[in-house]
């Protein structure tokens, strides 16, 4: 056999194999150990490093496509400083995903424009590149996708779709009332996931405001009692970002507009 053909058969044997890195690496990385005179076994392991490098970045691509975050988020962008309620040393410790190992929920609680969103995002990305799978819903998106799903007759087949992913997160809880209906539905989910699943829920609503959400207290205490039998509670009360955001660029707009205010009063002198 020519070393064409064992060419051409190598290259078809990789794709049938599905090792996409093998086939477009495989002469330079044997040109290396060439020069370095590595053996076979050196030779195999540089290919099939390569290989899995490449897999570990796709999939984790995968997953943030299907948690289907609404932006991206990290916590290197997160200010800790603008929180002092907020434990970073925890925080930091969750993003390596033990709880979701453990089965463990985390509630954000705290005032709007906090950055409760932001974090949970940043721990949902966390999760999704330490292979875990992810979901991302607010309050009211989940209880509509969920009364959508009862609707259709495919209630079943989509908590068998929630069942399968390691985190999901609740954002928002809190800004919407639910209709009795609603509320059931929820209550449902979150007692499905009870000790089979992490969930990660922000709200701005202390606990004893939630019946103003869930309209009973009786559904509000059983939802309570399982949700926060194993969790972590992260306190994030403070100054709203985006209130702090707004005030600077308003001081940045009035330090530009300041220099054409006196640039028109000197005008009328000048003409003088």
């Amino acid at each position: 056999m020519s070393g064409g053909d064992i060419s051409v058969l190598l290259s078809h044997h990789l794709k049938a194999l599905k090792l996409p890195v093998f086939l477009r690496e495989h002469q330079k990385v044997a040109g290396q150990c060439a020069k370095e005179k590595s053996d076979m076994a050196r030779f195999l392991l540089q290919l099939s490093e390569l290989e899995l490098i490449e897999r570990e970045k796709k999939g984790a691509e995968r997953r943030v496509r299907e948690a289907g975050f609404p932006v991206i988020k990290t916590l290197d962008s997160f200010d800790f400083t603008a929180i002092p309620s907020l434990n970073k040393r925890l925080v930091l410790e969750l993003a390596r995903c033990e709880y979701i190992q453990k089965r463990e929920n985390l509630l954000a609680v705290g005032n709007s424009g906090t950055g409760k969103t932001h974090l949970a995002i940043a721990l949902g990305l966390a999760a999704c590149q330490e292979s875990r799978r992810v979901r991302f819903f607010t309050a009211a998106g989940l209880v509509t996708a969920l009364t959508e799903a009862r609707d259709d007759k495919a209630l079943l087949r989509f908590k068998k779709v929630l069942a399968r992913k390691d985190l999901i997160i609740v954002d928002e809880f809190g800004y919407v009332p639910f209709s009795k209906t609603g509320a059931e539905l929820l209550f449902e989910f979150f007692a499905e996931r009870y000790e089979r699943g992490s969930v990660i829920v922000t709200t701005n609503l202390p606990f004893d405001q939630w019946t103003e959400v869930l309209g009973s207290e009786r559904l509000t205490g059983a939802l309570l009692d399982r949700l926060t039998h194993r969790v972590q509670i992260l306190e994030m009360n403070g100054e709203s970002y985006r209130f702090r955001e707004s005030v600077r660029r308003l001081g940045k707009k009035t330090a530009l507009s300041e220099p054409r205010k006196e640039e028109k009063q000197q005008k009328p002198e000048e003409e003088t």
